[in-house]
């Protein structure tokens, strides 16, 4: 038997031996048999590219963003740009994102021990976990919740614990959330705007969750990669709530702000000792990244009002779209207050498995989207299991095509 095999066996017993499958049984990825089963967005994609569907499944825009970011990107990379970057970040960079809160939310931040530059949001969440939690302390993430979640506290040691996000608003049942956390609580991870229900939390709800972290002593982790993709609702960073920025770190990114998903840049930003831990667990994972792209990225935080304003609106128009193509094809539609994904109940066409549905879809009508029950643990599935996730972010061409497709499910079904 070889080592991988032993291993498997390990975990087919019930003992979790390597990381990555404590990484994998965290993001709903091992099979009944333990073995490592392929992520559902590889499925689908593998789907759709066989059928020539339209995917709606992965987050990313079909178009560049500003041109003045990617003139930026050619700018350093001439200039000779093309070597690691500091471990925190280009210093233009990190002012840029000091900057860029103080302008949109009043915190002011100390660009040199308050904020460190990460390869994307993913790789923030995955140094802040890893930094902060260990075997015998919780998690807390709202369910259903984004899957590198799960992965990452999975790869902690840490237990990870949910509260649930209630139908038909997606919003958290606040008794619940209390219930749910305790002293053992080191982390509460909030995802807002919430990927993947469309959810942007209230001041009363984000007020909560930060009386419960001081209740219990609890670290509040914000991934806000989506602050500025909001429909007429306002986002609220936790940060800015009384009493939080001591024990609050803020996550957001490039990608989907500016629409440059493969640049990989984000941020880590909070109180100088918390950043202190999250840097020194990042410089073991990518130490740097990015060089030329930090520096487009710093431009692209420095644009004018217009440019932000304009951001949601033009997402709000793609959101519309598809919803009416959704509710023509049956489905009951519900319409997202933030993000770029749009979840709809399949029950009304008397589908009780929108998984399964998922693998159909792209042949039935040429369409294809992601089950929200492979983002929940199982009793949360049980709860989600008709809803299905569809992404918004395309060109409007393409959202009128795949809306026209999907008016034929009821009668394809």
């Amino acid at each position: 038997m070889s080592r991988t095999d032993r291993t498997l066996a390990q975990g087919r017993q019930g003992t979790l031996q390597a990381p990555w499958q404590r990484a994998a049984a965290g993001a709903n990825l091992l099979g009944a048999d333990g073995r490592l089963d392929v992520t559902i967005f590889e499925e689908i994609t593998t789907l759709a590219v066989r059928t020539g569907a339209i995917n709606l499944g992965q987050g990313f825009p079909d178009e560049d963003g500003p041109d003045v970011m990617a003139e930026a990107a050619r700018d350093a990379i001439a200039s000779g740009a093309n070597q690691y970057a500091p471990g925190k970040g280009i210093p233009a960079l990190r002012d840029a994102i000091a900057a860029h809160q103080q302008r949109f939310y009043g915190l002011d931040l100390d660009p040199e021990d308050q904020i460190v530059v990460t390869t994307g949001a993913t790789e923030a969440i995955a140094a802040a976990l890893l930094a902060l939690t260990g075997p015998g302390d919780e998690v807390l993430t709202f369910e259903p919740f984004y899957d590198s979640y799960g992965a990452v506290i999975g790869l902690s040691g840490a237990t990870h614990t949910t509260s649930p996000l209630v139908a038909p608003d997606f919003h958290p049942d606040l008794d619940a959330l209390e219930a749910a956390v305790s002293d053992r609580t080191r982390v509460i991870l909030v995802n807002n705007p919430h990927n993947p229900m469309g959810s942007v939390f209230t001041h009363t709800e984000l007020t909560r969750i930060v009386e419960l972290a001081h209740r219990h002593d609890a670290v509040i982790i914000t991934d806000e990669v989506y602050e500025h993709l909001t429909f007429g609702v306002q986002h609220v960073p936790v940060a800015t709530l009384p009493g939080a920025a001591e024990r609050t770190l803020t996550i957001s990114s490039a990608g989907k702000t500016f629409s440059f998903t493969g640049w990989k840049v984000g941020w880590v930003s909070g109180p100088p000792e918390l950043v202190a831990a999250v840097r020194t667990v990042k410089q073991f994972l990518s130490y740097s990244s990015g060089t030329p792209f930090q520096a487009a990225v710093a431009a692209g935080l420095a644009m004018d009002d217009a440019f932000y304003g304009g951001i949601s609106s033009t997402l709000q128009a793609k959101r519309d779209i598809l919803a009416d193509g959704l509710r023509t094809a049956g489905l009951e539609v519900f319409l997202p207050e933030g993000t770029y994904f749009i979840n709809v109940d399949t029950a009304p066409l008397g589908v009780t498995d929108a998984t399964a549905l998922a693998r159909r879809l792209p042949e039935l009508v040429g369409v294809a989207a992601i089950p929200v029950p492979v983002f929940c643990h199982p009793e949360g599935a049980e709860r989600t299991k008709s809803l299905l996730r569809f992404a918004f972010c395309k060109r409007p061409e393409v959202l009128e095509e795949a809306a026209a497709r999907l008016a034929q499910l009821k009668d394809r079904l």
